[in-house]
């Protein structure tokens, strides 16, 4: 099985819901596929319920609600005895496929009493009439922003559906999410517009950024000193308290004398991972929460791809690259120019700023995998050989570690 998440963020760009994208098969060995999208197999059962259960709710998304996909075949399936996490959390999400006829809608009048929530998307306007029985059902409904009129979509829902709840879907940039926002009438917003980075920014580092970005080309130079760490560590007072508290969380111990005292209990391979992590969160603290998330993700899905993909030795630079895959969102300038602030290898720089090299490949799977892109994964997995199991392992994996690890950093 192959299983993604996908943000849906509030106007202030916090995480309100997450859409789990699940698929068992390669998209290539399934000729039944014809919608191209990869995300549906046809099977009877819903491959994002067996992930929440199999990882549990808390682990793919703390408090919030779920959203997954069914289809026309799966809805018959039965859900409700599949399900073992909390329904009120899990909101089923259809489409056009799943035609407003009489057994169709009485099936999610059942699924509605049992519990779930029900989702829409891919309807054009012309379909809002032909659905308004669905939708009279439906809590939330997806509307591609390039396509709508929201101050008519706006008037149309609230006087005909007033229950439901519109997200904002396709959003490519931070441009056109604050265009969007100022119109007004979207409860959600969804796309990669949060990820991309908002283009030059011509204005000068803030003295706490610096210090952070110092501190990280320290550590990533080769054989670095622990004390000059320590040095850097000590000009700043959240990374200061982050670091005392990882090492009373990882090193039993009553007393910590300095600052150098604390980096030394780490040593130095696990102090560099250490500040990487924590000083990465820490600038962006002015960014939407998920762009932590998803650097970290990155970071450990790519060092545990690593052994997957033929390339065990270079797991540190993946975890790296994965990392600092973010670093031109967060300064806001090109990739090339924010990479040239800290001490990288040649191996972490080509990947990230060309898309080349031998990190490449990984980097390139990794963002179609990110977007559950599954036409393509299937093709690079098809191609490099790389086996299902372990791919949704390494990435199963990184979810359960970034819960532990935020707790640690924050």
């Amino acid at each position: 099985m192959l299983l993604t998440l996908i943000p849906l963020f509030d106007e202030e760009l916090n995480v309100n819901a997450y859409s789990v994208f699940a698929q068992r098969e390669y998209q290539f060995l399934n000729p039944f596929n014809t919608d191209g999208t990869g995300m549906y197999d046809g099977s009877t059962y819903v491959e994002g319920i067996e992930a929440v259960n199999t990882m549990g709710l808390d682990t793919l998304s703390e408090d919030k609600p779920v959203f997954v996909p069914i289809t026309n075949v799966s809805i018959f399936s039965d859900i409700t005895s599949a399900c073992t996490e909390a329904r009120n959390r899990i909101v089923l999400l259809i489409d056009r496929t799943i035609p407003p006829v009489d057994m169709y809608i009485e099936r999610i009048k059942e699924l509605k009493s049992q519990g779930f929530g029900i989702a829409i998307r891919r309807l054009s306007v012309p379909e809002f009439q032909v659905y308004s029985s669905i939708l009279s059902l439906a809590d939330y409904i997806f509307l591609n922003h390039k396509k709508i009129a929201i101050d008519k979509a706006k008037i149309y829902f609230e006087r005909l559906f007033p229950n439901i709840r519109l997200v904002a879907g396709n959003i490519g940039t931070m441009d056109e999410f604050e265009d969007i926002k100022r119109e007004g009438g979207y409860d959600f917003y969804e796309g990669e517009f949060y990820r991309i980075p908002a283009g030059k920014n011509d204005h000068e580092l803030s003295p706490v950024k610096a210090t952070q970005l110092q501190l990280l080309s320290l550590v990533n130079s080769e054989d670095f000193e622990i004390n000059d760490a320590a040095d850097i560590i000590s000009k700043d007072s959240a990374i200061t308290m982050s670091l005392l508290l990882m090492v009373n969380r990882v090193v039993k111990m009553s007393e910590i004398k300095t600052i150098k005292h604390a980096a030394a209990m780490l040593g130095q391979r696990e102090l560099k991972k250490w500040i990487n992590t924590a000083v990465m969160d820490n600038l962006c603290d002015d960014k939407p929460n998920e762009l932590t998330r998803l650097s970290l993700l990155r970071a450990k899905f790519a060092e545990n791809l690593a052994e997957v993909v033929g390339l065990k030795n270079y797991n540190d630079e993946l975890f790296l690259m994965g990392l600092f895959s973010i670093i031109d969102v967060v300064l806001e300038m090109p990739m090339a120019e924010a990479l040239e602030t800290l001490q990288l290898s040649k191996n972490i720089k080509d990947a990230l700023a060309s898309m080349s090299g031998v990190l490449a490949p990984v980097y390139e799977f990794m963002l179609a995998y990110e977007k559950a892109d599954w036409c393509e994964v299937s093709r690079l997995m098809t191609i490099r050989k790389y086996n299902t199991d372990k791919i949704y392992e390494a990435y199963i994996n990184s979810l359960s570690w970034y819960r532990e690890t935020i707790k640690g950093v924050g």
